[in-house]
């Protein structure tokens, strides 16, 4: 859905009503979101999602942002930028298909605010996604606001997780293609000044 208080192209278009997930308690068996698109909140615990051997049953809290949709929808760059990284997180549970990218922009003073930030650089990796989908990217490749620069993952590639993408923004650039999406309780106040909220590039969704 675009935002007019956002400064910046939707990552995903919701052309519709969108679910937002409360994931701190675990949903009744069986329980599906009303919609076809979902929001996955940031900065939120999340104990019983996480079981694979990679979160070493301590990592429980979300610093990312989720944001579903059915299969192959496209994933746009919510402002200009340049390709970082591309990689397979193949580990269950991760990430799968992952792309990274680079950004040297003004960012909004808080979620849904306008540019008044100093420009700065900052890194946005974007998880769960179709392999076909990154083929024809190199890195350093450029792009433009509203590009489509990747497709959501179908669960058999993707980790293993229903289709979306785990958005998450960071201040350092991320080491081997990948970024700690999910830390232990007592890491949060660390992870949430290397990552900051999301929604600073994907607006107010919530």
């Amino acid at each position: 859905m675009d935002d007019p208080s956002s400064p910046f192209h939707p990552t995903l278009i919701f052309d519709e009503a969108y679910w937002v997930h409360d994931f701190s308690r675990p949903s009744p068996e069986g329980w599906q979101a009303p919609y076809r698109y979902s929001v996955g909140r940031y900065d939120e615990h999340r104990p019983m999602m996480y079981t694979t051997e990679l979160f070493e049953g301590e990592r429980t809290h979300h610093v990312g942002l989720d944001l579903g949709a059915p299969h192959d929808t496209p994933v746009h760059a919510f402002g200009a930028g340049k390709i970082f990284a591309i990689a397979l997180n193949d580990e269950p549970g991760s990430y799968g298909p992952t792309l990274i990218t680079e950004h040297h922009l003004s960012l909004p003073d808080g979620v849904g605010g306008q540019h008044t930030q100093p420009v700065r650089t900052f890194w946005v990796l974007y998880g769960h996604l179709s392999w076909n989908s990154l083929q024809h990217w190199t890195v350093g490749d450029s792009f433009e606001a509203g590009d489509v620069i990747a497709r959501l993952g179908h669960e058999d590639e993707n980790g293993g997780w229903p289709p979306h993408v785990h958005v998450q923004m960071a201040w350092e650039p991320p080491e081997n293609g990948d970024l700690p999406g999910v830390v232990r309780p007592s890491d949060r106040e660390d992870a949430l000044q290397r990552f900051p909220d999301p929604r600073l590039i994907c607006g107010p969704l919530y």
